[in-house]
């Protein structure tokens, strides 16, 4: 199975929450994730988001894959 396969928008959610992040709000069915001194992300919240759309919002949370893989087990 490739990295990143099969992950939904509220799982993603939690890893970044994990990472530090808050979800401030939902807009629409998108969550909005924020963390001081980063940008802001926006996860859709679907069933199985795209990973090109994961992998965007990893390098945008200044994270590797393999880290963010870590904190979805946790």
């Amino acid at each position: 199975m490739p990295k990143l396969a099969n992950i939904s928008g509220r799982e993603a959610v939690r890893a970044f929450i994990k990472a530090g992040y808050s979800h401030i709000h939902t807009s629409g069915d998108h969550a909005i994730p924020q963390k001081a001194e980063f940008p802001t992300l926006s996860i859709p919240l679907h069933k199985e988001v795209a990973r090109f759309l994961i992998k965007t919002q990893i390098k945008r949370a200044k994270l590797t894959e393999d880290e963010f893989e870590r904190l979805l087990k946790k």
